[in-house]
């Protein structure tokens, strides 16, 4: 049963990222069935930082919806941005010291597994999350480097279809982030 649930949340999830780096709103339900689904399995495979994220994914995703949909004009709808260098420091600073901090509750007074690591890709997972839905480039340059360390995560745990899932968002991170700079560029010209 984990395992169909577990490749139901894969296949919900690539249609996810397909969806959101062609700027398409049904993204966000994608998100949230394969995150409600996601919830489940790292509960149980004592992933809690993983388990609290996917729920941050479901309210994120339902912020995300509306967000995409609300007009900011009479026509135009959110555009794509870049964040200032400054942004980026103080964005790492808060995940990095969040992550300490969770990664230190989480190994000291729950059984989790990789409680430091878990923390810092959930951490990092939130801040990642809000800035894609705001349509902040910056987004996908967090993916990047979340992506590439949750591998890591997911292989120590035997979850193979996420692992999987993951190296597909790693590239689709690339893709994403090429897409989204073109888009960016071409409405500055």
């Amino acid at each position: 049963m984990e395992t169909i649930i577990e490749i139901t949340a894969v296949i919900f999830g690539l249609a996810y990222i397909y969806f959101l780096i062609k700027e398409k709103i049904i993204c966000w339900l994608f998100g949230i069935i394969s995150s409600m689904l996601s919830i489940f399995l790292f509960y149980k495979t004592n992933l809690y930082s993983e388990a609290i994220l996917y729920i941050y994914y479901v309210v994120i995703g339902v912020y995300g919806f509306w967000l995409w949909n609300k007009k900011t004009d009479s026509k135009s709808q959110l555009q794509i941005t870049e964040l200032p260098v400054s942004n980026y420091v103080v964005l790492i600073i808060i995940g990095e010291v969040l992550a300490m901090v969770t990664g230190y509750v989480f190994s000291h007074y729950t059984d989790a597994s990789s409680p430091y690591l878990d923390a810092h890709t959930t951490i990092f997972s939130f801040i990642a999350s809000y800035l894609e839905a705001k349509k902040h480039l910056a987004s996908w340059k967090f993916w990047i480097i979340i992506n590439a360390v949750t591998i890591v995560l997911y292989l120590t745990k035997g979850l193979h279809y996420y692992t999987l899932l993951t190296g597909v968002y790693l590239v689709f991170s690339f893709v994403g982030y090429r897409t989204w700079r073109s888009k960016m560029r071409l409405l500055k010209l």
